[in-house]
Formats: C-alpha cells, sequence, structure tokens
C-alpha cells in the first residue's frame, strides 16, 4: 500500500477516534487534518516518500474557502432560517400550535400522537430546528400523554421522531447545508463527465424534491400510530369525555394562521421561483419577528400586517406589470415599505421589552457558530484528504463495488446509516457527502434523488442511540418515569419506517423527481 494511502486511512481511524472520544468536532476536524498534514510534509521532505499532491500551497487554500463559505448566498439562508425557527420557539407560537391541535384530536384513538406529528410537520415547515422542536414538544406533550394512560415509549417515541422532521421537510436547514455541498459535487462530476458548462443544483429544486417524500414520510407516522391505536389500544387511549377541553374555531385558527402564513410566505415564494432561499429566508426572518410581537401584543400590528401583505402582493404583481417605473408605483411602494419597516422596528422594540429577542439573538449566534465552525474544519480536512489523493482512492473502491451503480449506492447509504449511530448530520454532511458524493453523480445518479435519500438517512441518526440528538434533547426534558430503555425501543418502529421510506424512494425515485421537474424544468 502506498504511503499517502496508510495515511488518508490513518487520518480517518484518528478522526473517528478523536470524535467518539468527546472531542469539540471543529476542533478535531482541523486538529486532525493539521496533524496528518504536518507528518505527511515531513515524510515528504525527510525521506522523499510519495504522498500525491499534498504540499503546503494545499493549507494555504484554507483562507480563501473561509472567504468563499462567508460569502457564499445559499449559506447566508442559514442564519436567517435559524433566527426564523428560533423565535417562533421563544414567542410560543409554537406552543399555542401544539396546545390547540392537542386538545382537537385528543377525541380520536390515538389522536395526541397524530397531533404531535401534525405538530411536528407544521413546525418542520416554519422552524427547520430540529432541537427547539424536540425540546418543545417534550415538555409541552410528553407529560400530558403520560398523563392519560399513553405507553411512554410509544410517547417519548412519537415525540423524538416528529421533532425530526424538520430534517427533511422544507424549508430545512440540512437541505441547504446538503444542496451546497452537493451542488460543487455536481458540478465536479459534470466535468469529470468533459460537461464544460455544468448545471448547477438549486436549494429550491432540493426542496421541491423533499417536499413530497416528507409528507409521504408524515403519512407513514400517521398510519403506524393509527395501527398502534386500532391494535393495541392501551398504548394509546382516547381521552376520557370530562377531561376534554373545548376547542373553538377562533382559538384553533389564532393557532393555525401564524405557521402557515410563514410556511406559505417562506416555502411558497421559494418553489414558486418568486424569491431565492435567501431572500425567502429574510422574509421568514421577519415574519417571525412579526409573529411573535403579534403574540405579545395583537392589538398593535393591524397597520403594518396589512402593509406587509399589500407590499408582497404588489411585489407578485410587479413580476408580470410594465408600470413598475412609474412615479405612482416608485411612491405606493415606499410608503408601504416605510409602513412595514415602522411596525418591524415596534415588533423588535416589543420582543426585547418581553425578553424575547435577546434570547433569540443568543440561541441564534450559539448555533450558528457551531454550524460555520464546523463547515471551517472539515474544509480543512478536506483540503489534507483530497492533498493525500483520498478522494481518488475512494473513487478507485466504490467503482469497484460489485453491482455497479445500484450496489455503490446500497454500500454508501448503509455507510451513512451506521455513521449515523456515531456522527451528527452536520459532520456527515461536510465529511462524508464531498468525498462520495462527485462519485456517485458521476455515475449517472440524479442529484435531487440522491440529495433527497441522502437527508433522509440523516434524519435517522438523529434517532439512533446512542448519539441520537433527538434522544438526547427529549431525555433532558422528559419525566423521571420515562427509563432510557422505553426512549430506545420507542424510536425503533420510526427508524424502521424511515428506512422503508428509503427503499420506496429508492424503487420510485419520481416521488423525489416529479415536482422539481414541474416546477423548475431545465
Amino acid at each position: 500500500m502506498e504511503p499517502a494511502a496508510i495515511l488518508t486511512l490513518l487520518m480517518i481511524v484518528s478522526l473517528g477516534a478523536a470524535l467518539l472520544a468527546g472531542y469539540p468536532v471543529a476542533f478535531t476536524l482541523a486538529g486532525v487534518a493539521l496533524i496528518f498534514a504536518g507528518l505527511g510534509l515531513a515524510l515528504k521532505g525527510l525521506f522523499g516518500l510519495d504522498m500525491g499532491p499534498l504540499d503546503v500551497g494545499y493549507i494555504g487554500l484554507l483562507p480563501e474557502r473561509m472567504l468563499g463559505n462567508m460569502t457564499n448566498e445559499v449559506l447566508l439562508a442559514v442564519p436567517l432560517f435559524v433566527a426564523m425557527g428560533v423565535m417562533l420557539e421563544r414567542s410560543r407560537v409554537a406552543e399555542d400550535l401544539i396546545e390547540a391541535l392537542g386538545d382537537v384530536c385528543a377525541r380520536w384513538p390515538g389522536g395526541l400522537g397524530i397531533s404531535v406529528t401534525l405538530v411536528g410537520a407544521l413546525l418542520a415547515a416554519s422552524t427547520g430546528i430540529v432541537g427547539a422542536t424536540v425540546v418543545t414538544l417534550g415538555l409541552l406533550s410528553l407529560p400530558t400523554m403520560l398523563r392519560r394512560g399513553y405507553d411512554p415509549g410509544f410517547a417519548a417515541g412519537s415525540i423524538a421522531a416528529a421533532g425530526t422532521l424538520g430534517q427533511i421537510i422544507p424549508p430545512s436547514i440540512v437541505l441547504v447545508l446538503l444542496g451546497d455541498v452537493l451542488s460543487s459535487a455536481y458540478q465536479e462530476a459534470q466535468r469529470v463527465q468533459q460537461i464544460f458548462s455544468p448545471q448547477p443544483l438549486s436549494i429550491g429544486e432540493l426542496f421541491a424534491g423533499a417536499l413530497l417524500p416528507g409528507l409521504g414520510l408524515v403519512l407513514l407516522y400517521i398510519l403506524y400510530q393509527a395501527g398502534v391505536a386500532f391494535f393495541r389500544p392501551q398504548m394509546s387511549p382516547v381521552e376520557a369525555a370530562e377531561d376534554r377541553r373545548p376547542v373553538g374555531l377562533g382559538r384553533l385558527l389564532r393557532a393555525l394562521v401564524a405557521p402557515i402564513v410563514l410556511i406559505v410566505a417562506v416555502l411558497g415564494s421559494i418553489l414558486t421561483g418568486f424569491a431565492p432561499p435567501t431572500e425567502a429566508a429574510a422574509v421568514g426572518a421577519v415574519g417571525a419577528v412579526y409573529l411573535g410581537a403579534i403574540r405579545l401584543r395583537p392589538e398593535a400590528y393591524l397597520w403594518p400586517s396589512l402593509g406587509l401583505v399589500a407590499l408582497l402582493g404588489l411585489a407578485a404583481y410587479s413580476q408580470s406589470a410594465e408600470a413598475t417605473d412609474s412615479t405612482v408605483y416608485l411612491v405606493i411602494t415606499g410608503l408601504l415599505t416605510l409602513l412595514v419597516l415602522i411596525g418591524l422596528s415596534q415588533a423588535l422594540m416589543i420582543t426585547e421589552r418581553a425578553g424575547v429577542l435577546r434570547r433569540v439573538l443568543d440561541g441564534t449566534l450559539r448555533i450558528n457558530v457551531m454550524v460555520f465552525s464546523i463547515l471551517i474544519g472539515a474544509g480543512l480536512f478536506a483540503l489534507v484528504f483530497r492533498g493525500f489523493g483520498g478522494d481518488g482512492y475512494v473513487s478507485a473502491l466504490l467503482t469497484d463495488l460489485p453491482g455497479g451503480t445500484a450496489g455503490t449506492m446500497i454500500v454508501v447509504m448503509l455507510v451513512m446509516f451506521i455513521l449515523g449511530f456515531f456522527l451528527d448530520f452536520i459532520e456527515i454532511t461536510f465529511v462524508v457527502v464531498p468525498i462520495v458524493a462527485p462519485v456517485l453523480l458521476a455515475m449517472g445518479i440524479n442529484p435531487i434523488w440522491l440529495g433527497v435519500m441522502m437527508a433522509i438517512n440523516l434524519q435517522t441518526s438523529f434517532l439512533t442511540p446512542p448519539f441520537g440528538f433527538a434522544l438526547f434533547y427529549l431525555r433532558g426534558v422528559a419525566p423521571k418515569e420515562l427509563e432510557t430503555r422505553d426512549l430506545y425501543k420507542g424510536v425503533a418502529p420510526f427508524v424502521a419506517i424511515q428506512l422503508a421510506a428509503l427503499v420506496v424512494l429508492s424503487i420510485w425515485p419520481e416521488i423525489a423527481t416529479w415536482l422539481p421537474g414541474k416546477i423548475f424544468p431545465h
């Protein structure tokens, strides 16, 4: 075996050992890369060993990569989506939704479990933050479900699985990060195929591809919960009539309108091509601030809200109008923008006085520092890995597997699933996907289908013990009577459902590719 191949293998083993030992991910990625880069350069300089194309210049490329990441318009959507989700969680908009839907569905067999799944889907489409969703559902729904006689494992599994829907239902931070990585890999694969005008993969296409599989996963969860309620009613009993709280239409609408408006504004603008993901994320962040302020002081936001709706309507109208340069149009647009800015300033002051805005900014900063620190560390690791020629070794390994493209795809999905037991989705996205994706895409695999398959596979990493983050989040807020054994037992059927969804999607890839083809025809 070549010296460069030996160091590449040792680098991967050392990375896995350091991560399992509990060292911080970003520093582990960068530290292991620097240690092996120094070792490789020393062996090359002192003994003249062949280390592939690795030289000092490879490390010098890191600042350029960091600058590229910081100026990447797609990645700018991540802080905005995070801010949107944290604001909805901190301002208790999500809490209102959970309580209202829970009271509506509690009168049906398995209704509380179904309501948790529906709330998880709505929060996924309006926040996309798994941790916040799992914690909110765990605090508000789990005690109620246990008090009403639900099986502890079934209740905990339903909540943990519903919280992870933010991984696959757009707008998802996972899809944004995965889409950026896959876009680079797709262009690299096309250059390998001697396509010198490569087509990029847009985040909007990946969002459209993930929409139907995500909704299908929600349906599978609900069918499982309904089946448990029918065949084993003792695990999910119907709420007693005397314990039911009346749910008025007004309360239900107040709870539903906020997230639905945000979903339509953000996801609708992306899928219709009205706005790219970054601008749509900005609309979502501003809309979340508005909704948080309306939750605190609903009487103060009639005119600013009407101004925002009118401005969005005017912007939509201007797409097909010829009079956008007229004085009247400019004056109306300016007045509506001023009204919206005044309303936004008031919303910021109200949320700040309530102590919400400061906590939102703090939470947003913490999450984004984690994501981008890992991104920088992974960039350095990828540089050194490629410097040793590791991408060539991986390409040769995958292309020589039996079974052709299907066999290679199965092996990659299996490896990602196993890694999900030990690594976080961010680590897999930034370290593993850039290595294997160019090889798979060069084999002619549809990039949208590949992205959705990977996203569902990464979703299982939140539920698989021992390091499933959804399990940690829920364990931290669960009552003492919920044992860890019950938690692991409860999530097992939902992991099986996700694997079944992968099988279905592999048999019928059109589930992921049909909608993008209709919305974004090339």
